[in-house]
């Protein structure tokens, strides 16, 4: 399959790229770095990408940010980030996209186990990982030419212990493996409206 993989050189996105690249052709792209780069805020950015990169098997995203922060300091700029791109960006990579997914591609979002057990100072966060969560539920019934899409939802992951353990007091750091499995799951399954949640017993 040739999978392009949106944020491929992040914490979560270089270990799935190395691990899909032993048995496909694997592309990467980002704001600054990749093989290709994109601003997934701006469907003309993810149309330029796409132009560049030809169509896909499988579009994978780990990319995207949100603001986290106490909610009486949150302004609605602050709240914009998020929107425009975690959730947003990753619309737009599947509005776009779809265009450019050979028949029987799959899509596959990013989010986070913030949708379901949020913790402090992420208010944005969750808000936007279930909005795509239901993003995912709905557009899978509209995806034609056999296209699936789901979304990996993850705790927090061994390899960002360090900097995000004391937002998640008493969470089991997730193994990668797990991690890139979820997303395995999604590119090489059948599933489609799928939320892969790889999360600990909190």
């Amino acid at each position: 399959m040739k999978i392009l993989i949106v944020g491929g050189n992040g914490t979560i996105g270089s270990k799935v790229r190395d691990h899909l690249s032993k048995k496909h052709e694997v592309i990467t792209a980002g704001r600054n770095s990749g093989d290709v780069n994109v601003d997934m805020r701006d469907g003309r950015s993810v149309k330029a990408m796409l132009e560049k990169t030809g169509k896909v098997d499988a579009l994978v995203c780990t990319a995207g940010e949100a603001k986290w922060a106490d909610f009486d300091a949150m302004t609605e700029e602050d709240f914009y980030i998020g929107i425009k791109s975690k959730l947003m960006g990753q619309v737009n990579l599947v509005s776009v996209g779809k265009e450019y997914m050979n028949p029987g591609g799959s899509f596959t979002l990013s989010t986070g186990i913030l949708a379901d057990h949020p913790v402090l100072m992420t208010t944005s966060a969750a808000m936007v990982n279930g909005a795509i969560h239901s993003f995912v539920k709905a557009v899978c019934l509209e995806l034609k030419n056999q296209i699936r899409i789901n979304v990996v939802s993850s705790g927090l992951v061994e390899d960002a212990v360090d900097h995000y353990q004391d937002y998640f007091p008493g969470h089991n750091p997730i193994p990668m493996k797990k991690v890139v499995n979820g997303f395995v799951k999604s590119i090489e399954g059948a599933g489609s409206g799928e939320i892969i949640r790889i999360y600990d017993n909190c």
